[in-house]
């Protein structure tokens, strides 16, 4: 089975209204979606609008493994664990562990053993509904940039501007054995390894006897001053007090460290370093291990396996033990396992990232392979969290996709059997960058929740495509729905295209498949409406797409 087909249902949405919100995605004064499709005749020509639909009686949609009304998990195209968020101009990044596959001698799915992850998964969101598929960076391994690691898990984040220029660094665990960190001049790489060797090894101070050298997260201070937390792992007979969190200051170039690790003390430790800051205070939070006995949960209240919370006037802490955050996902939604979080503030919003079963688990295969979720909290004035509820709903959107902007194909709310590609020569080479929708087949599905058309309408549609071997491939626009209002068909073949600028000629376009642009009439729509593209034929690739 290949992994683009392990997918999904559609997210019904949940957009809500306010110019404050779509002046953040660049969209203002649009009505709430109370406006239908409005009645003018179809532009396309009467008789090629009966040929397509003819190409789509009877189809099957392809299976989803999300529910019509969830949006976790964040993505269903792909594994990712250990999710962590940074913010950047109005956008959210959230990193994570690249969870795949692993098969036995006999093509079986196999136990996730973690030991072959090399790739760090990158997507991003204005919204927090529909989120840009990024790619995979290859980040450890000798294909990878630092070629002296083996593998990257549980990724964090961060970014300084450093010479008048944004510099974006990313900190990754080598297994258990170390630290690195990789630097780029965006969000997406290709990122680069500017020290050829760990930031944190058993050779730095402080640290020859921390089990767990992983799991990092980093603190950007209201002073300009940066913050490493990193550790895990509990010593035989230790389980109470692990001893193996640590907090260090980062240079200001980000690449190195001021003086030593100092000791966290923190009451049974995990894994899964976690830190914020609100109202003045620094919260450190972190998994607690698997070894909480009555006498621990009588006394702070948490049990195996939670996120725990800590509070301290200083980064550095001592930081002193507030409450428990998050249970545990198997004890909502089945299927218990390691349990990794990250909280982020984006537009005065707060939010939890955490990773769970869901997916494996509705793909019955059960073999320890994550998905990431988020969902919305309060944080109490007085810096109290309390426990947060996980939820397959999710959040709500923060702002409208407005159609009249070129779209990545790659920014999505839910899909049905489709994969993301890299599209061109950086994201080529790197695995991170530009991505297409690919792997398409009849029935296949996406869905952008809450397109804003505004009042007017449009009248054409714009998409960029690489047409396959199969000559009829044609994209069926509804409207929320995937048995929505039909607003327009998009035949998508190397006769129809036009070829781009700056491409080769036609005749070498045409023989090397390159994206081309295919634009069709389409009919008048007004208000917010739910996106969809219901496909038919394969082999074709989708990469941008707007209204005019």
């Amino acid at each position: 089975m290949k992994s683009a087909r392990f997918l999904h249902r559609l997210v019904l949405c949940l957009a809500i209204g306010g110019s404050l919100f779509l002046a953040a995605c660049g969209r203002e004064g649009a009505s709430r979606p109370d406006t239908g499709v409005v009645q003018t005749p179809a532009p396309q020509p009467e008789e090629e609008r009966e040929d397509y639909m003819k190409f789509f009686e009877g189809i099957e949609l392809t299976e989803s493994y999300k529910g019509m009304d969830h949006a976790n998990p964040l993505m269903t195209q792909s594994f990712g664990a250990d999710p962590y968020a940074m913010v950047y101009g109005d956008r959210v990044y959230i990193y994570m562990t690249g969870d795949a596959f692993e098969y036995d001698g006999e093509g079986k799915v196999a136990e996730n053993t973690y030991g072959k992850i090399s790739q760090i998964r990158v997507i991003s969101t204005a919204d927090m509904v529909n989120f840009t598929d990024h790619g995979a960076i290859q980040a450890a391994s000798k294909q990878g940039a630092a070629v002296w690691a083996r593998n990257s898990w549980a990724p964090a984040a961060a970014w300084k501007e450093i010479e008048g220029k944004p510099q974006f660094f990313l900190y990754f665990a080598d297994a258990g054995g170390g630290i690195g960190v990789l630097q780029a001049d965006s969000p997406a790489g290709p990122f680069r390894d500017p020290l050829g060797k760990g930031l944190i090894t058993r050779q730095t101070p402080n640290c020859g006897d921390v089990l767990w050298l992983f799991d990092p997260a980093v603190l950007m201070d209201d002073d300009g001053r940066a913050y490493l937390y990193f550790g895990g792992g509990v010593p035989e007979g230790k389980q109470s007090d692990p001893g193996t969190a640590r907090v260090v200051e980062l240079g200001e170039d980000m690449i190195s460290i001021v003086g030593e690790p100092q000791k966290i003390d923190v009451p049974y430790l995990f894994e899964d370093s976690g830190i914020h800051k609100a109202g003045g205070k620094y919260f450190y939070t972190y998994c607690t291990n698997w070894q909480v006995d009555e006498a621990g949960t009588a006394q702070y209240g948490f049990r195996n396996a939670e996120i725990a919370c800590m509070v301290s006037d200083s980064p550095m802490g001592p930081f002193t033990l507030q409450e428990t955050i998050l249970k545990n996902p198997g004890s909502v939604f089945g299927l218990y396992g390691n349990n990794h979080h990250c909280v982020f503030q984006f537009q005065e919003n707060w939010y939890i990232a955490y990773h769970t079963r869901v997916l494996e688990g509705a793909m019955g295969v059960e073999k320890g392979y994550r998905c990431t979720h988020i969902d919305q909290f309060a944080m109490g004035e007085d810096g109290v969290i309390g426990t947060i509820r996980q939820t397959l709903k999710g959040r709500q959107q923060l702002c409208y996709v407005n159609p009249y902007e070129e779209n990545r194909a790659a920014n999505m709310a839910v899909m049905g059997g489709v994969e993301c590609v890299p599209s061109d020569e950086v994201s080529k080479n790197f695995g991170c960058g530009n991505m297409a929708v690919a792997g398409i087949h009849t029935g296949d599905f996406i869905k952008v929740q809450g397109v804003d058309f505004g009042d007017a309408g449009p009248r054409e549609f714009v998409v960029t495509a690489k047409p396959g071997a199969q000559k009829e491939g044609v994209i069926c626009l509804r409207l929320d729905g995937p048995d929505g209002e039909v607003i327009g068909y998009v035949p998508v073949d190397a006769s129809k295209g036009e070829r781009l600028e700056g491409t080769d000629s036609e005749e070498a376009a045409l023989a090397n498949q390159e994206f081309r642009k295919y634009t069709a009439m389409v009919e008048q729509v007004s208000g917010v409406h739910d996106l969809f593209f219901i496909f038919y034929g394969e082999g074709y690739e989708i990469e941008t797409w707007q209204f005019q």
